[in-house]
């Protein structure tokens, strides 16, 4: 009995380590356009959730791309995670020079969305999906190719 034990233990020990985020986690937001943003309304369909800041370079120079592969696949919706103390109509005037296809929403750094670890670095992208379960973490940028790559394996 004892020898079981122990084995039970050590399996235990040796787990891997899981994130915060939640498997199936719940996101409601309020876009800077004031619309609320729920993620579990996008059932049925892929979610890029994707955290960025004006002040990043790999995340301006990303954001083409994932509106672009948004706008290219009707199972796919998006939406922007604006990660910055910078205020609202900053946000608006940076998105009037940069542009997308997707919805953005400001959360507040010092308490990011509960089912969703605080990025440890930016870009960090999320892909949800269909049923609601996180898919993939990317940290970095992506792009179409890496998005079609993870939707194709159906991480």
């Amino acid at each position: 009995m004892i020898p079981r034990l122990l084995a039970v233990a050590a399996l235990a020990l040796s787990a891997p380590v899981v994130a915060a985020t939640a498997t199936t986690p719940e996101l409601k937001v309020t876009t800077l356009d004031g619309k609320p943003f729920d993620l579990s309304a996008q059932r049925g369909k892929w979610v890029v959730v994707n955290y960025w800041a004006t002040w990043c370079v790999p995340c301006i120079k990303e954001m083409p791309d994932i509106s672009a592969f948004v706008k290219s696949r009707k199972d796919v919706r998006a939406i922007g995670l604006a990660f910055e103390d910078t205020g609202k109509k900053d946000i608006q005037a940076f998105l009037g020079k940069h542009p997308v296809a997707y919805p953005i929403a400001q959360v507040d750094v010092t308490a990011p969305p509960k089912d969703f670890d605080a990025p440890k670095g930016l870009p960090t992208t999320y892909l949800i999906a269909p049923d609601g379960r996180v898919a993939k973490q990317f940290i970095g940028p992506v792009d179409a190719a890496k998005l079609n790559a993870a939707i194709a394996k159906g991480s």
